[in-house]
């Protein structure tokens, strides 16, 4: 199992293509297929191998949380009293199972729902926003929840976010999309590996841009200089102002982050996009 993250500006047709891949909105092009079997001929596949939490869960807010999942569970064909009762100490909502879902938080909510999503234990957990409206205790454990769906039980998970450092910490392997069409994808340490931000403090700094400002880009900072290069070129760079005469006092290399990679990407695409 692995964490795929699916990314991409508002608009860009993420929500819509998770609606597509659960077979809720058909698609004006093309086929979704899932583990080889086309989806809107065999609905069942979803049923069997798919779970998803997609634009929050709905629940009778009269109702306990442990009623709500029993009675989903029995509507879907699902009902095992101890599977529920497992799933919610998984998700850590046993101590408010019985109470009213009028009075649970966002939170608490999101946790339910994927109870929910989990319910006929899936091979596939397909989850749109899932840290949406949650505080920072709430998002981290939902990423250790995430990842240990993955790590200890050996799900997928499938997800949209727009909280690019959560990403970063939680997916295996990333795709990003703009206006409809996946413009990046791959492993995120693959993704990140080539592209480092090295900064210098040195003296004098007009030296180091007369020195390597016809090979990198170079930005002014504080009392040194911030240059995009590759891992390799670091060493050289270090050399080339040593033998120039330039005094250095602080080198810091800095992998390129999702979200600078991210906003690249899709400037990148819009670039594109605009002169074909």
């Amino acid at each position: 199992g692995q964490v795929f993250g699916f990314l991409g500006p508002n608009g860009a047709g993420k929500s819509t293509s998770i609606r597509m891949i659960m077979d809720l909105i058909r698609p004006s092009q093309g086929e979704v297929y899932i583990y080889g079997h086309l989806v809107r001929q065999n609905r069942a596949i979803l049923y069997q191998h798919v779970g998803g939490l997609v634009e929050g869960a709905a629940f009778y807010p009269f109702l306990t949380g442990r009623r709500n999942l029993e009675l989903i569970a029995r509507t879907r064909g699902f009902y095992d009293a101890k599977r529920i009762e497992m799933l919610l100490k998984q998700v850590n909502m046993i101590e408010q199972a019985d109470r009213e879902v009028k009075g649970y938080s966002t939170g608490m909510k999101q946790r339910l729902g994927l109870a929910v999503a989990l319910l006929n234990d899936p091979d596939l957990l397909i989850l749109d926003e899932p840290a949406n409206g949650l505080d920072p205790a709430g998002i981290q454990e939902m990423r250790h929840f995430i990842r240990d769906l993955v790590d200890v039980h050996g799900k997928t998970v499938f997800l949209s976010s727009h909280q690019l450092n959560e990403v970063e910490q939680i997916c295996d392997r990333v795709a990003i999309i703009n206006k409809g069409q996946i413009i990046r994808e791959g492993q995120v340490a693959d993704l990140l590996t080539g592209q480092h931000y090295l900064h210098i403090e040195a003296k004098p700094l007009e030296k180091v841009t007369a020195v390597l400002g016809d090979q990198f880009p170079i930005t002014r900072k504080n009392k040194g200089v911030t240059i995009a290069v590759a891992h390799e070129d670091i060493p050289h760079i270090v050399r080339r102002l040593v033998e120039n005469d330039v005094s250095i006092f602080q080198v810091c290399s800095q992998r390129q982050s999702l979200e600078a990679f991210f906003l690249e990407a899709i400037e990148d695409g819009t670039e594109k996009g605009t002169n074909a």
